[in-house]
């Protein structure tokens, strides 16, 4: 072997540079290859959503993706119209990008690929991640003690081999890594073709009024397309559908787009041709995320039409899940069994996010626009997992029941912690305000009320013993200051309303910020508690696999 690594991730798009950081972060090591020469000015996943920003806030990264947001600020709501010099139809107005205050931190931001990716990439390097565009995934021939992977040059030159751990397959929708693994795409598959083209205009006089996504409905185009602002001034992404049947990219030649671009704008206005690139929306979820040491995550896994961008969304929530557990694992902290929560978790999401997705864009480029119904609230943050990894689901396991019947602000084992705003009271730190999410990232948090002593003291001692990643914090009354001895204040007084714990009880969330398991009261041992829900949670028995 010419290298060895623990995990080596196929793929460089938003479910592969986003494994490589919180390998990284979690202190695994990692290899990324990706056949391109460089991340693609073609950044059509633009929407991020307020719970992928949690996830990258304790990382640090979110500043700079707010940052990369910036050309997009003035953007909201959704547009149907047959060209932008026409009429428009707001299928969705201003509060598209409403705050949340009483549910998240974070914002809804506006920031496309072509911008969020090289931050990704630089945040990964950073904490030691080895990123290689421009190399080939040639085989991946796995065993059961590893995988062996040759990867080559782009343009054939130098090849060398690999033996990983572990491997996640992020290499997209045609990629060949999963089913070289023998996991299959279930599903309707490729539902329609389509060209993006970006070019340079100035339309000052046209777009006056910035949408997030106009939906374009006109016959010189073939019928639908759509039109897309990017983080360029001055440069604009169109699409539209074509038949595969008659045509091929090759037709789509610098002048055809012009030509389009034209009957889209509404105006014969000078423009240039930047990028053209022909893809495929599908509609497809693996019938298995995991098959021995290799994982499917994105459009490996899963793949739907881009309406409510809930796919980029889904594929960073995707390493975000798998990463903490291969650490875990890796780290001799867990055993395998851990990792079949991973499809447990996440596939039935998957299967519920595609039914959602083909259900919106249905409605949207239909001929009852403003019948989308899809709650976009609950489906950000009302996400449920049952696997083996949670301890006391009371929702019932299957994708029908992913989202339940509305979202509720409670720390219920499956479900996202809910959000606090806390004042840290720690040396060093006195005042600063922090919220809940920031704690979750590279430990196991246990959080208790102001009479807790006990849950901490055995939370330290079981992290001191196990080598579990394991911090346990007191959360006192709003405005306590340190004198209460908690180490951690409920600035707003919601804790116990939504943690539902009193003072002595305790809940504990694993690293990805989902509800592992409470104990209400202070009832029996907390170090026997605490420690056998740990066992329970990080070395799981073998469950048959769901439905």
């Amino acid at each position: 072997m010419d290298e060895t690594v623990p995990v080596l991730i196929v793929g460089g798009g938003y479910a592969g540079l986003a494994s490589a950081l919180f390998l990284a972060h979690h202190g695994v090591r990692s290899i990324l290859v990706d056949r391109h020469p460089d991340v693609s000015v073609q950044g059509r996943a633009r929407g991020i959503n307020q719970r992928t920003m949690e996830i990258y806030r304790p990382l640090g990264v979110e500043p700079r993706i707010r940052e990369a947001g910036r050309p997009f600020d003035g953007e909201s709501g959704v547009v149907r119209c047959e060209s932008l010099a026409g009429e428009w139809t707001w299928l969705l107005g201003e509060e598209a990008r409403t705050s949340l205050p009483g549910l998240t931190a974070c914002e809804f931001e506006m920031a496309d690929q072509r911008t969020v990716e090289p931050i990704l990439i630089e945040a990964a390097r950073a904490k030691g991640a080895d990123i290689r565009f421009g190399t080939r995934c040639l085989t991946v021939n796995a065993d059961p003690d590893g995988v062996t992977v040759e990867i080559g040059d782009r343009d054939g030159g130098r090849r060398r081999v690999i033996r990983a751990g572990h491997v996640i397959a992020a290499d997209g929708f045609r990629g060949r890594t999963g089913p070289s693994a023998g996991i299959v795409r279930e599903g309707p598959g490729v539902t329609q073709s389509w060209v993006t083209f970006v070019v340079r205009a100035d339309l000052s006089d046209i777009v006056t009024k910035r949408a997030m996504f106009w939906i374009v409905v006109n016959p010189e185009i073939g019928g639908f397309g759509s039109f897309l602002s990017t983080a360029v001034p001055g440069q604009w992404a169109i699409s539209f559908t074509y038949d595969p049947g008659k045509e091929s990219p090759d037709d789509f030649t610098g002048d055809r787009c012009r030509k389009a671009a034209r009957a889209v704008i509404g105006a014969d206005v000078p423009l240039d041709i930047v990028d053209i690139a022909c893809w495929e929306e599908a509609v497809g979820v693996a019938d298995r995320f995991r098959a021995g040491r290799v994982f499917v995550a994105g459009d490996s896994a899963h793949v739907w039409p881009p309406a409510g961008a809930m796919g980029a969304n889904a594929a960073v929530q995707d390493a975000h899940n798998l990463a903490w557990k291969l650490a875990a694992v890796i780290g001799g902290w867990a055993s395998d069994g851990l990792l079949d929560t991973y499809e447990a978790e996440r596939r039935p999401a998957a299967l519920a996010l595609a039914d959602i997705t083909v259900r919106r864009q249905q409605a949207r480029f239909g001929d009852e626009p403003d019948g989308d119904d899809v709650d976009d609230v609950l489906c950000t943050f009302g996400q449920r997992y049952d696997s083996a990894a949670v301890i006391g689901a009371a929702h019932v396991p299957g994708h029908d029941a992913v989202y339940g019947g509305g979202l509720e602000q409670g720390a219920a084992p499956g479900t996202r912690a809910p959000h606090l705003w806390l004042d840290v009271f720690t040396e060093g730190a006195d005042g600063e305000r922090i919220t809940v999410h920031d704690l979750f990232h590279d430990a196991f948090v246990l959080l208790t009320g102001e009479d807790g002593t006990a849950w901490t003291e055995a939370a330290d001692k079981i992290a001191a013993h196990s080598g579990i990643p394991l911090r346990a914090y007191r959360i006192g009354p709003a405005n306590g200051g340190p004198e209460t001895a908690a180490e951690l204040s409920d600035a707003e007084d919601v804790f116990e309303a939504r943690y539902g714990l009193g003072r002595a009880g305790a809940v504990l969330v694993r690293p990805d910020g989902y509800v592992a398991w409470r104990c209400p009261s202070a009832a029996g041992d907390p170090h026997a508690l605490l420690a056998g829900a740990l066992h329970r949670i990080l070395r799981p028995s073998a469950r048959p696999a769901p439905a």
